[in-house]
């Protein structure tokens, strides 16, 4: 549940982050109608992103367990890339992104172009939509409870909209760069968990044969059917007893990926002040 909600709320903030931005620039500049034509958009994108992911677990279920065990491979993988991409472009725009869209949506009125508007905040819901589908169905094919997991999903989706309205509203006020720092490292554990259980998925489904020695015994940990398995298996993917491959998936990936998002944000150099001269006056 918890892993499910990081996920719903990181990625459903990044899309109602931007479209908060664009809502309250288009409500400043009194464009009620652009409003409107933006929030159809807005639902076109999540009717669309939520048929794509129930297409993809109809998909899974129809399949045999070997092939089963490969696609939930693909989607593994697939996720960790989506995130680690959501995550480095994320980290580097953080700070400025507000400014950038509120000049898109500028230029985009400068020009009349209504759909430019509409195509801003129906791509925006869009691309995180998919992200959040695959991410989540990768989740969803990990944890041993659909009903909580579907439960933590909802309730991070939920709060992110709770947010984005506040933003909206102008009563709410988040360092951006700190929250997606925090959440980051989450989503830096949950892909790398993700990525281990990959390489399971596809020794279980044929395409991998190799590092299947154990690693660790994790038994006295990750005990099935206790509380601290669930979190730790759900949040870290850890394993009673990981392979070779798994735990070096998960450590080749998780250790330069936390030493980015926790490295220090390089601050711009302050330019170099002028010394003035005085001039003194001989008489």
């Amino acid at each position: 549940m918890i892993t499910t909600y990081v996920i719903g709320l990181r990625e459903g903030l990044e899309a109602a982050l931007i479209v908060s931005i664009v809502a309250a620039f288009l409500r400043r500049q009194g464009q009620r109608e652009a409003l409107r034509y933006m929030w159809i958009g807005v639902a076109l994108a999540v009717v669309l992103c939520t048929a794509v992911g129930v297409a993809l677990q109809l998909f899974d279920e129809q399949l045999p367990d070997n092939q089963q065990e490969q696609l939930e491979t693909v989607v593994a993988v697939l996720a960790v890339a989506m995130v680690t991409f959501m995550i480095v472009w994320m980290r580097r725009n953080a700070a400025g992104l507000r400014g950038e869209i509120e000049r898109s949506a500028a230029a985009a009125l400068a020009t009349g172009s209504l759909v430019g508007l509409v195509a801003m905040a129906f791509f925006a819901v869009l691309r995180e939509g998919f992200e959040t589908a695959v991410f989540l169905l990768a989740a969803f094919q990990e944890s041993g409870n659909e009903l909580t997991a579907g439960l933590g999903a909802t309730l991070g989706i939920l709060s992110a909209v709770v947010i984005g309205a506040g933003l909206y509203r102008g009563g709410s006020r988040i360092n951006l760069a700190r929250f997606f720092r925090v959440t980051g490292v989450f989503l830096v554990l949950i892909a790398a968990g993700l990525l281990a259980t990959a390489v399971h998925t596809a020794h279980e489904g044929g395409w991998l044969d190799s590092f299947q020695g154990q690693a660790l015994d994790l038994g006295w940990l990750v005990v099935p059917g206790t509380v601290t398995s669930s979190l730790l298996t759900g949040m870290l993917g850890l394993q009673p007893q990981p392979t070779i491959g798994e735990v070096a998936a998960y450590l080749i990936y998780a250790v330069p990926m936390l030493l980015f998002v926790l490295w220090p944000a390089r601050r711009a150099a302050a330019p170099p002040q002028r010394l003035v001269k005085s001039s003194t006056t001989v008489s």
